[in-house]
């Protein structure tokens, strides 16, 4: 299905940052239902890690958080519960029976059945096609030019060009050394749709990865995964340690959708990059900052605050601002460190990432902003030399789950107090 007519003029063109026609949600829940058989079933039972607790219940993993202020439900322990998704999978969540009709078009050009191998060329494949059978041979990753610079994408086969992403929530499993399963698995979720397989389909291998050019090979692995729908056990391709998946709403190659995308639907929430190929790092862009206007709590009185733009190409909700945070901790690391590191940013507190200096939008001082050095490499955006984060329970996608708000304001955490900047 070529959804660049669908989508007008937002694919013509690839500068930074560019705007991005939103996608009708009629056309994503078509799309949705029409991409696979899986979709025709009933989602796999699930013993969710999250059921029981989540990352949070294991021994030691996620220390108790106490509110400085009225804060929001969030669903781990310590935490105050969580807000709540709507259930039922994506068709209820936007008010619509689960039996609506697929319109025929999009039925007949879904691409459904595609085995997935990376080593089978299929003229009627899209980025967008679900993972249902384990593939025969070595997947190849390359590097492609975009938008973000250079990223990842699949080197041969059906999705040749196709996107690839991390998750910064799948560190949460290498963190907790597997006791917790990765972030995009086929745990439940609000749209009750497997993410490994449907929503983000992971890339699959059958054999030792093969780089392509501009590729690390030192970066290149694999793990094993036994939580895809229909297939016991299978490898996934690796870089730097977490794996890599497409997107579904990437329908061709080249597309990036997923790019910089505050995901909630993902158990725990986390956000979505593209890899830049030289160190396996976030392929992030340029950050924007500005002013955002958001409820304290999802229902207190409006709060002007500084917030960050993400979801970047993300058709269904675009350009989407979130609040940002500072540290209370991070002045007793100095001025170019960071005190919220491993989990804390993994999950609950990602930084402001970056790859060149941000910019300013209207009422933000440029002169405020800079980055500093993270552990990792990655580059984490400042304000008055502070480093600014972002709070996962503040995620949402309008129709689907969560609500607007300022969730974080005044928590206490076992790093420090975390505040939004009015």
């Amino acid at each position: 299905m070529d959804t660049t007519r669908v989508r007008g003029s937002a694919r013509l063109f690839q500068g930074s940052r560019r705007p991005v026609a939103a996608l009708p949600l009629a056309f994503l829940i078509a799309t949705l239902f029409a991409i696979s058989p899986i979709f025709a079933a009933t989602p796999p039972s699930v013993a969710s890690a999250t059921s029981s607790g989540g990352f949070s219940s294991a021994p030691g993993m996620y220390p108790p958080v106490t509110s400085a202020a009225s804060a929001p439900s969030i669903g781990v322990p310590g935490l105050p519960a969580g807000r709540g998704t709507p259930s039922g999978g994506f068709s209820s969540a936007l008010g619509m029976s689960p039996n609506t009709a697929v319109a025929p078009g999009l039925a007949s050009a879904s691409g459904a059945g595609v085995s997935g191998d990376p080593q089978v060329e299929n003229a009627g494949s899209s980025c967008a096609d679900p993972v249902t059978s384990a593939p025969t041979g070595p997947a190849t990753v390359t590097a492609a030019a975009t938008a973000f610079g250079k990223v990842l994408v699949i080197g041969s086969g059906a999705y040749t060009g196709c996107s690839l992403y991390l998750l910064t929530s799948d560190q949460l499993h290498t963190l907790t050394t597997g006791a917790e399963p990765y972030a995009c698995s086929d745990n439940s979720n609000p749209l009750a749709k497997p993410c490994d397989s449907v929503l983000w389909p992971a890339l699959l291998t059958n054999g030792a990865p093969i780089a392509g050019p501009g590729v690390n090979s030192t970066l290149l692995g694999t793990v094993t995964r036994t939580d895809i729908p229909g297939i016991s056990s299978v490898q996934q391709v690796t870089y730097g340690g977490l794996p890599l998946y497409r997107f579904f709403l990437d329908e061709a190659p080249g597309e990036t959708e997923g790019a910089n995308l505050f995901d909630p639907v993902t158990s725990p929430t986390g956000i979505w990059y593209l890899v830049e190929p030289s160190r396996g790092r976030p392929a992030v862009g340029q950050a924007q900052v500005q002013i955002e206007s958001a409820p304290v709590g999802g229902t207190g009185p409006d709060q002007k605050v500084l917030a960050v733009v993400m979801n970047d190409d993300f058709s269904v909700f675009p350009n989407a601002s979130f609040p940002v945070y500072t540290l209370s901790t991070d002045s007793h690391k100095g001025g170019d460190k960071s005190a919220c590191d491993e989990i804390c940013a993994a999950v609950p507190w990602p930084p402001v990432l970056t790859s060149t200096w941000p910019e300013a939008g209207l009422g933000v001082d440029q002169r405020a902003l800079g980055i500093i050095v993270r552990p990792d490499g990655t580059h984490q955006v400042t304000y008055n030399k502070k480093p600014l984060y972002l709070f996962y329970e503040d995620a949402y996608i309008p129709g689907i789950t969560g609500t607007k708000g300022i969730y974080g304001a005044g928590l206490t955490t076992p790093w420090g107090v975390f505040n939004p900047i009015p």
